[in-house]
């Protein structure tokens, strides 16, 4: 069961590795804007399976503390994300940001039945020296005049890693409630949108279906499959393991021809490889237990 999670929550990080490039193909929407309309598409799918399961809608009922972490998680994340990359620039607060995956691998020794060992910090800091490699491939340059950007990627990567270990501990609670997060993210999000954006629609039918598989699949499914996998699968692999993210969308961008090849992301490929199975030690060795058991048995 714990593998199976595991690989499940390992599919949001596949699908958030496609978020740049269809970000790209939606065109120029506001980034609210977008976001009210990706969550509300996002929703679609657990409103079918509460409409065809009816009796499911009581899993919605849940302790306030259950609302408020996922409300501020999602949309928390996505505001701070936003206000980041509106008073800093993208390379500096993106890196920033994504501080979240070494926050969790640290932070979950302060879960109930998880031990903090050095490879999990060790693959951890390995992926995030491939991201610096990704995200910095044209140069950093921190200044203290962006120090508000700075300040909210920060939070961002506090925010979503603290949204993940408090999901951990919320593993009762059924993955329907991330339909609600959805929708309430959404709405918040339009609201933002009215206040803070002018309202751009997407110009061609390519750029719906950009717009429409955000919506679907990494502002939509990723949720969903990553709530599973954080509360069932272990939140120390998938930590480490979201340092792929980056460096996936970076070669899908390549392969789209939205990027150049280079040495770069090789060794990144690498670091982010290493480290992801450096921290996994712990799984190969209990697989390598049951292996040793069944052989036994027989």
């Amino acid at each position: 069961m714990k593998l199976r999670a595991t690989l499940i929550g390992f599919t949001a990080i596949l699908m958030w590795s496609f978020l740049a490039l269809l970000t790209a193909a939606s065109g120029k929407m506001p980034p609210f804007q977008l976001s009210a309309i990706c969550f509300a598409i996002g929703s679609i799918p657990g409103i079918v399976v509460l409409t065809l399961n009816p009796s499911r809608l009581a899993l919605l009922k849940q302790p306030a503390k259950v609302w408020i972490v996922g409300i501020a998680g999602l949309f928390g994340y996505h505001f701070l994300y936003f206000t980041a990359l509106r008073n800093a620039p993208a390379v500096e607060a993106g890196l920033i940001a994504y501080l979240w995956p070494l926050l969790i691998v640290v932070g979950s020794a302060l879960l109930p039945g998880e031990r903090l060992r050095w490879y999990h910090i060790v693959g951890a800091l390995a992926g995030l020296c491939g991201t610096f490699l990704i995200v910095g491939r044209n140069g950093i340059n921190f200044d203290g005049a962006y120090a508000v950007g700075y300040g909210a990627a920060f939070l961002c990567a506090f925010t979503w890693s603290g949204y993940s270990l408090l999901t951990r501990r919320f593993d009762a609670v059924s993955t329907d409630v991330v339909t609600g997060f959805c929708m309430a993210t959404s709405i918040l999000s339009l609201i933002c949108h009215l206040g803070l954006e002018t309202t751009i629609w997407p110009e061609t039918g390519l750029e719906w279906l950009g717009v429409l598989g955000l919506g679907l699949f990494p502002v939509g499914a990723a949720f969903y499959a990553w709530d599973f996998g954080v509360k069932n699968g272990d939140i120390q692999i998938l930590g480490s393991a979201s340092y792929a993210a980056p460096l996936l969308s970076t070669l899908i961008l390549t392969i789209f021809g939205f990027a150049d090849p280079s040495w770069r992301i090789a060794f990144a490929c690498l670091l982010v490889t290493g480290g992801a199975v450096l921290a996994a030690q712990d799984m190969f060795r209990r697989k390598a237990a049951t292996a040793e058991q069944a052989i036994a048995a027989e």
